[in-house]
């Protein structure tokens, strides 16, 4: 059973970070809704609480998005339950998840460029904050990017974020790519 090390705000005032002392996961695993969460243990019971509106977790951190009606203060000790009972990386009877296909089988030369910057230098700091970025596609100059975690519906990762990500890649890989969000 993983015990919670911290609880963390991020920049998104309806997500917090969980910061866990051991892995739940060896993938980022994303959940919008309660059906797309239904073959996920984990998922499931943090959606069954209720006020829940996306849960996102990867190796020690479970970051969890809350809709306007709730209070932080009432739901914390909620979903803490779960997270505490969930069962740890390796004990696990869920499959992990698959790669997205399109950007898996692009053989766009700037594809592998795009990744590594998004490795070394975006995503982590995403991670910090209790999101995490999924590359969809690249279609010509357009990248199709997909914010997870606390980053799906803060206002500054569709802003600010968006707009740094474009100016690097830009800069280092096409200046003629587009970065666009879903």
């Amino acid at each position: 059973m993983p015990k919670i090390a911290d609880i963390q705000e991020t920049p998104n005032p309806n997500a917090v970070k969980f910061v866990l002392r051991e892995p739940v996961s060896n993938a980022p695993r994303s959940f919008q809704s309660a059906e797309e969460a239904a073959g996920d243990p984990l998922a499931k019971r943090l959606f069954d609480i209720g006020h829940v509106v996306s849960v996102f977790y990867m190796d020690r951190m479970i970051t969890v998005e809350k809709d306007d009606e709730a209070e932080w203060d009432e739901l914390l000790p909620k979903l803490a339950e779960p997270i505490r009972a969930a069962a740890p990386l390796g004990e696990q009877s869920v499959p992990a998840p698959k790669p997205s296909t399109e950007a898996a089988t692009n053989d766009d030369p700037r594809l592998e460029q795009i990744n590594k910057i998004l490795d070394e230098r975006i995503r982590p700091a995403l991670v910090g904050d209790g999101g995490w970025l999924e590359v969809v596609g690249l279609d010509g100059n357009t990248l199709t990017v997909h914010y997870q975690g606390a980053c799906g519906s803060c206002p500054a990762s569709v802003t600010g974020t968006l707009m740094a990500i474009e100016g690097i890649l830009q800069r280092e890989v096409d200046p003629d790519l587009e970065v666009i969000a879903i």
